[in-house]
């Protein structure tokens, strides 16, 4: 049985996000993923203005007058939350923790799925796979997924991204748009990556805290890394040693940012505290204009 004040909190998301779909990204999500290919509907005769390359030789053949083959659009679409729990997501400052931004960014990708008919599937993982769903419809099947987004508890204590790719290609055979949710503190997956990308369509988020990116001026603080335990002293009131850190966490990025590119992956930023929808809604704009 689900404790009432877990259900009142999963309540309070699907209401949030409900409202965030209806309104904002609906529409950016059935222009942005169109499905999965194209399906042969019928053939008719050829009329001025078709595509010369969509003629059916062989009914032209038979027919003695050219047709052409109509097709129609696959609609349904499976998607997959992929989405990283290990101890680090715990971490937040601006009025939530990664998780919990996490949480309500899955919600709204699951129940956008749902309400254009796709399938909706969720993977969780840490330095192992410790869940995975498989896609369904329906809203019951939202529900649980947030359930566990929020309360499913890690066993491992560091992330492996590797492991859980390698999971999504052992079983997923089918294309699917797979939105791959993590701080990417584990960067060692570009070749498992590069994989999965030759059946799936994989889209990064990557989430963050702000005081991830800049170390404040306190003074001697001591920090505990949330995966391995390891304790640290740093000196803040450093100006060098802040600065350090800094170009530390940027050079981090940046070389993310440079192998997404080369994948040709691009990905979507996201900060606790801050509006994830105006960077979703960017992202489903972009999107719609390559396609």
């Amino acid at each position: 049985m689900i404790p009432p004040e877990v259900l009142k909190k999963i309540r309070r998301i699907q209401i949030r996000t409900s409202h965030i779909v209806d309104d904002l990204l609906a529409g950016g999500w059935h222009s942005a993923f169109k499905g999965t290919g194209m399906e042969f509907e019928e053939v008719r005769p050829y009329a001025i203005g078709d595509d010369v390359r969509s003629i059916d030789w062989n009914v032209t053949a038979r027919a003695d007058q050219p047709y052409v083959k109509l097709f129609r659009e696959e609609r349904e679409m499976s998607v997959k939350l992929l989405v990283d729990i290990s101890p680090s997501q715990g971490f937040g400052t601006q009025s939530q923790t990664k998780r919990e931004l996490v949480a309500e960014l899955g919600a709204t990708l699951a129940f956008s799925a749902i309400k254009n008919n796709d399938k909706v599937g969720l993977t969780l993982f840490s330095d192992r796979v410790e869940k995975s769903i498989p896609p369904r419809k329906g809203a019951r099947h939202c529900l649980r997924l947030i359930r566990d987004l929020l309360y499913c508890q890690p066993v491992g204590s560091g992330t492996n991204l590797t492991s859980a790719i390698e999971h999504l290609n052992r079983t997923s055979h089918r294309k699917m748009v797979v939105f791959l949710i993590s701080d990417f503190q584990d960067t060692h997956s570009e070749n498992t990556l590069k994989v999965a990308r030759r059946r799936h369509e994989i889209i990064p988020v990557v989430v963050r805290d702000q005081r991830e990116m800049t170390m404040p001026n306190i003074g001697l603080v001591r920090l505990r890394d949330l995966e391995t335990g390891q304790l640290v002293t740093m000196d803040t009131s450093s100006r060098r040693v802040r600065r350090a850190y800094a170009d530390s966490v940027q050079q981090h990025f940046e070389n993310l940012e440079a192998s997404f590119r080369r994948m040709r992956m691009p990905a979507i930023y996201l900060e606790t505290g801050q509006d994830f929808v105006h960077p979703l809604q960017q992202y489903f704009y972009h999107r719609e204009r390559q396609r």
